[in-house]
């Protein structure tokens, strides 16, 4: 078999090659093996967007196709300036290079069980306490300085502005209900006023979701044990990073959105805070509230998005 990495110039052509691992496998191993790594027990994961395998249980191989490559300049950046700067731990860059133009990062793998496994069955104390873990997480991350994640593409007021352009459009393709859309315009120009554009900038992680990190049980208390997966990494404005959490797990909880605000460092909940998180839940590149808000009939308990910012964000 061939040891090159073939070229793709569509993301569709890509995700069928990824899903076929005995294409690319060999290639990853022989990365590895390049490293002198050891391949005696490879595992390949079948989730997430570039070709990812486990070597035994201490290291992780990423491999970048040239098209995304900014996930590989956004993962390397994030590690490196975020190395040793946070309370839990992230994972390490062992070895890093190209194959045919393929970037590719050799990273530790960190222990923990994954969140999503565990959140579903946490009792709603503990539900809280890891909210709360995951607010003071958020604060700690954008106090590390931007270092060379200041110069990452885009730039916070042209991202926010063609999240802005293209907003009524996205989610009528979409499908978010008429009674909603109604009232895009108004909560756009109010965005306008409320998100900064200017201000210095954070490093936003943007996927604060249980997918995204790991959990951990001593005696019966789940707590956060790790957080991975870089590759979306925004410059901008600090709300943008609640959204997550907020929308996934706080799920209008009251008690829920009072812990991760509180970690966060936000001790009050007023109109213009709720009014921007809304704004910013719209307008975040992965937005679709139909699929995002994790609220059992919520469409039905909301007449318009003041009613459902006061849904998602009570208090």
């Amino acid at each position: 078999m061939s040891m090159t990495l073939p070229h793709f110039t569509d993301a569709e052509s890509f995700r069928a090659f990824r899903s076929a691992s005995p294409q690319w496998l060999p290639i990853a191993l022989d990365i590895a093996r390049g490293h002198g790594l050891d391949i005696s027990s490879p595992h390949v994961f079948a989730t997430g967007t570039n070709l990812v395998v486990g070597l035994g249980d201490k290291l992780i191989l990423k491999i970048f196709p040239p098209l995304l490559r900014a996930q590989f300049v956004s993962e390397r950046g994030s590690l490196t300036q975020l190395a040793g700067r946070l309370p839990l731990p992230i994972p390490e860059i062992v070895a890093e290079g190209e194959r045919c133009g393929w970037p590719y990062l050799v990273i530790t793998r960190l222990a923990g069980t994954l969140g999503s496994q565990v959140w579903p069955q946490l009792p709603e104390a503990q539900k809280e306490r890891v909210l709360r873990q995951i607010g003071e997480t958020i604060a700690a991350v954008q106090r590390a300085p931007l270092g060379p994640l200041a110069h990452i593409e885009p730039r916070w007021d042209d991202f926010m502005r063609a999240q802005m352009q293209g907003c009524k459009a996205r989610h009528t393709r979409l499908g978010l209900a008429p009674k909603f859309l109604a009232g895009l315009d108004d909560l756009l120009r109010d965005a306008e006023k409320l998100i900064p554009m200017d201000t210095p900038p954070v490093i936003l992680i943007g996927e604060y979701i249980p997918e995204n990190f790991l959990l951990a049980c001593r005696g019966d208390q789940w707590s956060l044990a790790g957080l991975f997966d870089f590759g979306d990494v925004l410059a901008g404005w600090r709300d943008y990073d609640l959204l997550g959490p907020g929308a996934f797990m706080a799920a209008g909880r009251p008690g829920r959105v009072r812990s991760l605000l509180e970690g966060f460092g936000y001790p009050k909940l007023d109109y213009a805070l709720k009014r921007r998180l809304m704004a910013l839940m719209l307008l975040h590149r992965a937005s679709d509230l139909n699929s995002h808000v994790c609220i059992e009939g919520w469409q039905d308990k909301a007449n318009d998005l003041v009613e459902l910012q006061e849904l998602i964000w009570p208090g």
